[in-house]
């Protein structure tokens, strides 16, 4: 019996004190999943435009400056035209977008080989070899089992991908044949059960509570600019004769005929007993409310409110220039980190398409995404100068490197980052400074003379 006292005893609760209870309103708080049906991303994506620009706005930023190919002149034109040939740049964009909505998608790489469940050996591309670029998303492109072997370089990846046709036949592809963008990644394939298997998330799925709150938000605002302005009249002994039928229709066809005068010429007829008061609403605060709001889908994406919403930066001396460069490195680092590696093997069947082989000197940067202005572009152009004149030296036996090895290098950099338009076919009619007569021009330096401006490489007939 007193076992029993005591248990009684010590589960007692004192509410007054707030002792052995959880009166936290947030004690119940817990993480669910809000998932998003095919559907529902879909009319999210064409209905609502939070989403679609979250959706696009990476994706179209990953691509929008492309890349800069590093190799000779007509290396990089066969390059080049190769990938305006294929669409390289629109097929990636197409892909990043349907990555980021479905949560996955692919480039097919298409060589003509009959047999696509073998590994796309990249060595027997050749000239013109690479045929076709298809966009696949998720939804058509099925992961087959998951490869467990810790040696191979696709473990913890499918083996096999299935593409489903619309006449229902079935073809298996291997992933070497594939670009495979993934949109939000999984932290364990393990644990986390979806639809699609062997995909991401959509990136909408950790944003779109934040975007129904923002959305809801607007839609209240604006439905209360409806209700800006209402008109309260006081009608005595109303409600004593509100239930009889004949007042009421005689209340309607009063305050019809006030509402018609007042509408004529802005005077409204009221018997002397009656009361007139206007009440209006308050939108004082109601921007910097809906502006939270839109903050939080702002972080929530990962994109600054000056790119998502297109607005300019608020607050004294504000750029917004922090914003959009911290932006844009992190766009440049998923170039780097996710893009060129999924990227490989389509690149490198691109690079003996276009030319017909593989020179180990050829490679490519991504373009800064960072747009700078005029005068920002005069400065870097005189730092280059500056500093290729500090590598040749002022007179001969100073070099640092040749001279003929800077001209080259800085005619390179200047043509790629277009300092100068039209160099390139100037010096192709001109000639490069290695091809000029070093003889009669140091000749003519140590007179005291101008080099010659004869286009290089030719002879002169006669000298004065």
């Amino acid at each position: 019996m007193g076992n029993i006292i005591a248990f009684v005893r010590d589960s007692l609760t004192n509410m007054v004190a707030n002792i052995g209870t959880s009166r936290d309103k947030a004690a119940s708080t817990f993480y669910s999943m809000p998932m998003l049906s095919d559907e529902e991303l879909l009319n999210a994506y064409r209905g609502a435009w939070l989403p679609r620009k979250i959706v696009d706005i990476p994706a179209f930023d990953s691509v929008r400056a492309w890349r800069d190919w590093q190799a000779k002149k007509q290396q990089i034109e066969l390059i080049e035209a190769e990938e305006k040939r294929l669409n390289v740049k629109g097929k990636i964009l197409e892909a990043k977008i349907k990555a980021r909505l479905w949560g996955g998608a692919a480039v097919v790489i298409g060589t003509g080989d009959q047999n696509l469940t073998e590994p796309l050996d990249v060595e027997r591309v050749g000239k013109g070899g690479l045929k076709y670029l298809t966009v696949i998303s998720r939804r058509n492109l099925t992961a087959g089992e998951i490869d467990r072997d810790p040696a191979s370089e696709w473990y913890g990846k499918p083996k096999v991908y299935q593409i489903k046709s619309t006449d229902g036949v079935q073809v298996d592809i291997h992933p070497s044949r594939l670009v495979i963008f993934n949109g939000a990644a999984q932290p364990d394939e393990e644990i986390v059960t979806t639809t699609y298997a062997g995909w991401g998330d959509s990136v909408l799925l950790s944003v779109v509570e934040a975007i129904k709150q923002a959305d809801g938000t607007a839609a209240n605002i604006a439905s209360l600019v409806f209700e800006a302005k209402v008109n309260v009249i006081r009608i005595p002994d109303f409600m004593q004769n509100v239930g009889d039928e004949r007042y009421r229709a005689k209340i309607l066809e009063r305050y019809t005929l006030a509402a018609t005068a007042k509408g004529i010429n802005g005077d409204l007829l009221l018997d002397k007993e009656e009361e007139f008061e206007q009440k209006q609403a308050s939108f004082a605060t109601l921007p910097e409310v809906l502006m939270s709001f839109l903050q939080i889908v702002s972080g929530a994406a990962d994109i600054p409110a000056t790119r998502l919403l297109g607005q300019s930066p608020a607050g004294m001396n504000a750029t917004g220039e922090s914003d959009l460069r911290n932006y844009y490195d992190r766009i440049m680092a998923m170039q780097e980190v996710e893009m060129t590696p999924a990227m490989w093997r389509l690149d490198e069947c691109v690079i003996r398409s276009g030319t017909g082989s593989r020179d180990r000197d050829i490679y490519y940067e991504w373009s800064p995404l960072w747009g700078m202005s005029e005068k920002e572009k005069a400065d870097v152009f005189k730092t280059k100068a500056d500093a290729a004149r500090q590598l040749v030296g002022t007179s001969p036996g100073q070099e640092i490197i040749p001279r003929e090895a800077v001209s080259d290098a800085l005619v390179n950099a200047l043509v790629e980052d277009g300092s100068l338009p039209g160099l390139d076919s100037a010096i192709d009619e001109y000639g490069k400074l290695s091809e000029q007569d070093p003889d009669e021009n140091e000749v003519r330096a140590g007179a005291g003379l101008a080099p010659l401006t004869r286009p290089y490489g030719k002879t002169n007939q006669s000298t004065t």
